[in-house]
């Protein structure tokens, strides 16, 4: 493995790093997005309240349980009835206080809202009703959207299943989501996303459909 890379002209980390620049600025942050250029893969987080930019490159593993756990999300609103639009890869920002890429966020009540966008502006566009991030070489706290207020947070850790509902003025951990209240989440969700290494992704996910009709 290298050592990360960090120019005028490019920023580069290998599978699993993890950096941290402390004491940095919204424009510092900006700059950062500017230089990633193609490098999609890379996730980059700005906090104006601990001045801090982190920058993950995930590993693969990382990628494949946060498409999973879409996929058991959009199997949910299948059987539901429900409609939805789903992103990957996007930056949210509220200009100078904070900035965020979720493994995975879902438009619901607000979908009607993006429909045709492009690009996410904060300014003028609710944020997504759930946004999905699983935590492998790094840590996710609740505290990261703070600014971003997505009503509903899960953070997938070893296994399991973190829930945070926003109040209105911060996040609080809950035993149950608020878009999906009938259903066993902390048990289901890790025990598919789990089982999803042994037979398969496509299994795993045929298996769910069915448990829950």
């Amino acid at each position: 493995m290298g050592l990360p890379t960090i120019t005028p002209d490019r920023v580069e980390l290998d599978p699993g790093d993890e950096i941290i620049l402390r004491f940095r600025s919204w424009q510092d942050y900006e700059s950062l997005l500017a230089r990633r250029l193609d490098r999609a893969g890379l996730r980059i987080r700005y906090s104006a309240e601990t001045q801090e930019i982190r920058i993950l490159s995930p590993l693969p593993s990382h990628g494949k349980n946060a498409d999973m756990l879409a996929d058991l999300v959009k199997a949910m609103l299948r059987q539901q009835a429900k409609d939805w639009e789903a992103y990957t890869s996007i930056t949210l920002k509220k200009l100078g206080e904070q900035g965020v890429e979720p493994d995975y966020c879902f438009y619901l009540q607000n979908r009607s809202a993006v429909l045709g966008k492009e690009r996410i502006d904060l300014a003028i566009d609710p944020p997504p009703d759930l946004a999905i991030e699983v935590d492998f070489t790094s840590r996710t706290q609740p505290q990261d959207y703070r600014a971003i207020t997505i009503p509903e947070l899960w953070i997938y850790r070893q296994s399991e299943l973190l829930i945070y509902l926003h109040d209105g003025s911060r996040y609080q951990e809950s035993s149950s989501s608020a878009q999906f209240s009938e259903i066993d989440l902390k048990k289901l969700l890790p025990q598919y996303v789990d089982w999803s290494w042994q037979v398969g992704s496509s299994v795993a996910l045929r298996e769910f459909e069915q448990e829950i009709r």
